[in-house]
């Protein structure tokens, strides 16, 4: 039991000392590892959603506007 809890710290620690990863990685690992696809459409919206508001902001908001 000791052995197991003192190979669970090193892990920690080996992590712990590692390089931090983006948020942006760390989604893909998420969708890759636990086959979660269907999100990345819903993201995209949402992400086009979020520029067009931003940009709605800006001096772009005439081109915008123009679309719809």
């Amino acid at each position: 039991m000791t052995n197991e809890s003192d190979n669970q710290a090193e892990e920690f620690q080996a992590e712990a000392q590692g390089r931090q990863t983006g948020l942006a990685r760390e989604f893909w690992d998420f969708l890759k590892h636990n086959k979660k696809w269907w999100l990345t459409p819903i993201l995209l919206i949402m992400l086009v959603l979020g520029l067009l508001v931003f940009l709605g902001g800006t001096g772009a908001a005439p081109f915008i506007y123009a679309l719809f």
